[in-house]
């Protein structure tokens, strides 16, 4: 993907604030679950955007799942069938004091190539769709804005296909699907495409962080 420099620049700054290089360093919240948020993507594959949520300080908890389709509780199978108009997505619950929306959604984009139409690599279907579930007003003109912008600088090279809807259902994935990248360390899929983009973004920022 292209991204003019002087964006990335940007980007990778504001991703050196909220991603630890361990889990363990995450800063976690001792607000109740109301006094929380909650923030939805699709990014492709749940398992990879997952991994990736889970490291960012100011996140709680990432669930991953259905959403944006007609049919009720879909399976994993039936989602897979591309039938049902459900994307996979993870639905994040964080809280604002530490971590802001618009840091989720600048990770949100390191995450996967928003100018691909239903697919990430080799990941193909309307399952794995770009896709930005807000659930307030605020969620959406930040998602709106933080994409037009992205377009005006043409930072892919190409235009952003990620739809903005409004969460209207969340169903959560099968149990075995949860925390996926630690508890399937080695998955010929974990191992040769989650692992790997997990990598990339950590030397990326390591890289920036040296530079600053």
């Amino acid at each position: 993907m292209k991204y003019s420099i002087a964006l990335l620049s940007v980007i990778l700054i504001g991703a050196m604030t909220i991603f630890g290089t361990e889990k363990t360093e995450k800063k976690m919240s001792n607000k109740s679950e109301a006094a929380l948020e909650k923030a939805t993507f699709g990014a492709g594959c749940f398992w990879c955007v997952e991994a990736m949520f889970q490291n960012i300080k100011g996140v709680t908890k990432v669930e991953s799942g259905y959403s944006g389709g007609q049919v009720k509780a879909p399976t994993y199978k039936e989602v897979c069938n591309g039938t049902t108009g459900h994307a996979e997505v993870i639905q994040v619950t964080y809280d604002p004091d530490i971590v802001s929306y618009e840091t989720l959604l600048e990770a949100f984009w390191l995450a996967h190539d928003p100018t691909q139409l239903n697919r990430q690599g080799a990941d193909v279907g309307t399952q794995y769709r770009s896709v930005i579930f807000y659930h307030s007003a605020t969620q959406e003109m930040l998602a709106k804005e933080y994409k037009n912008r992205l377009n005006v600088e043409n930072a892919y090279g190409a235009p952003i296909v990620t739809e903005i809807s409004e969460i209207t259902n969340f169903y959560p994935a099968e149990d075995y699907h949860q925390d996926y990248y630690d508890q399937n360390p080695g998955n010929s899929y974990c191992r040769m495409v989650v692992g790997p983009k997990l990598e990339k973004f950590r030397k990326a920022f390591k890289q920036e962080e040296e530079n600053n």
